[in-house]
């Protein structure tokens, strides 16, 4: 199944793909989230390395029960028409309150 837009991407089209990926990861579903990942999806999250929907959706469940009120920025850094670079800023909380921020890129 694959989701519009794809490439080649426009401007708009690039914007679009990133409001939309911010979406779905600020709605915390990791079923949602996870359907945006091909079926055997390679993934590395720092020292993690998944491999298909199922451990995505399984990490971002343990992500999310950890990094509490988890929101996440999403901005459009390097547009092209095969591929799209973005900045993000993600913020959260621990279970004993304690808050923090990540930045970072992704293509």
């Amino acid at each position: 199944m694959t989701r519009p837009p794809v490439p080649p991407f426009s401007r708009d089209d690039a914007l679009l793909k990133v409001r939309m990926a911010e979406d779905a990861w600020n709605g915390r579903d990791p079923a949602r989230v996870a359907l945006a990942y091909t079926p055997d999806t390679v993934w590395r999250n720092r020292s993690d390395f998944l491999h298909g929907r199922d451990q995505v959706q399984a990490f971002l469940a343990r992500k999310w029960q950890a990094k509490q009120d988890y929101r996440l920025i999403k901005a459009l850094w390097c547009p092209a028409t095969d591929r799209i670079a973005v900045r993000f800023c993600c913020e959260w909380h621990d279970a004993a309150g304690r808050w923090f921020r990540s930045h970072g890129k992704e293509k």
